[in-house]
C-alpha cells in the first residue's frame, strides 16, 4: 500500500470509528437493541462467561428496562488512536440525561474504549465505562461520593483513576519539576497520559 492510500485508508477508518458512539447512543436512546448490538462483533463478552450479541443484548435490554424510562445521551471529545491497521483504542467523553421515576438525574462520563476491524467494519472491541457524577438535576453533587442515583447508597465514581496526572496534580500542590517533555507521539497520546495505568474495576449501573 502506497503512503498516500495508507493515509486515506487511515482517514476513513478514523471516520467510522467515530461513528460507533453516536450510533450506539442513538441505539440506546431509541431502544434499538438489535442496531446497539450490531456495532460489537459477534463474538463479543458479556460479563464473567457469556458472550456473543444475543447475549449481549438480553443484558442490554434489561439493563434499559429499570429503572429508566428514558434516556439521552450527549457525545463529546473523541480520541482514537491505532494500534496495527486493524486495532484501535480511543476515550470518549458522554453527558447523559436519565428519566427515572419522579427523579431526572443526570451524569457526567468516559468511556474507554477498544475498536477491531473484522470483515472490513470497525466494531466495539469494548466499553470501560467511567463515571464522575450522577444526580438528580436539581441537587448538585457538591463534594464527595458523586454517583447518587435515587434510592442507593451514594458512591465514588472512577472518572479520574485511568489517568495518574489528577491525583498528583492534587498532590504536589504546585508546578511540576523539570522541563516540559516532548509531545507525545501521534499515536501514543493517550498511552502517554495513562503511564501504564491499568483500568480500575467498574460496576456498570447505567450507561
Amino acid at each position: 500500500m502506497s503512503s498516500l492510500e495508507h493515509r486515506i485508508s487511515r482517514l476513513e477508518a478514523l471516520d467510522e470509528i467515530r461513528q460507533l458512539p453516536a450510533r450506539y447512543a442513538l441505539a440506546l436512546d431509541m431502544r434499538d437493541m438489535d442496531a446497539m448490538v450490531s456495532l460489537f462483533p459477534d463474538d463479543v463478552k458479556v460479563g464473567k462467561g457469556a458472550s456473543g450479541r444475543e447475549a449481549l443484548r438480553s443484558y442490554m435490554d434489561a439493563t434499559l428496562r429499570s429503572p429508566f424510562t428514558g434516556t439521552s445521551h450527549h457525545i463529546g471529545g473523541h480520541i482514537i488512536e491505532f494500534d496495527d491497521e486493524s486495532h484501535a483504542h480511543g476515550v470518549v467523553y458522554s453527558k447523559n440525561e436519565h428519566e427515572t421515576g419522579n427523579e431526572w438525574v443526570i451524569m457526567q462520563m468516559m468511556y474507554i474504549d477498544d475498536y477491531r476491524q473484522s470483515d472490513g467494519r470497525w466494531y466495539f472491541a469494548r466499553r470501560l465505562p467511567l463515571y464522575w457524577y450522577a444526580t438528580d438535576l436539581n441537587r448538585p453533587p457538591i463534594g464527595e461520593n458523586k454517583m447518587r442515583w435515587p434510592d442507593t447508597e451514594w458512591t465514588e465514581g472512577n472518572f479520574h483513576k485511568l489517568f495518574p496526572s489528577y491525583a498528583e496534580f492534587w498532590e504536589r500542590g504546585g508546578v511540576p519539576p523539570g522541563p516540559v517533555p516532548e509531545p507525545a507521539p501521534l499515536d501514543q497520546f493517550l498511552n502517554r497520559m495513562r503511564r501504564g495505568a491499568t483500568a480500575p474495576k467498574v460496576k456498570v449501573r447505567a450507561q
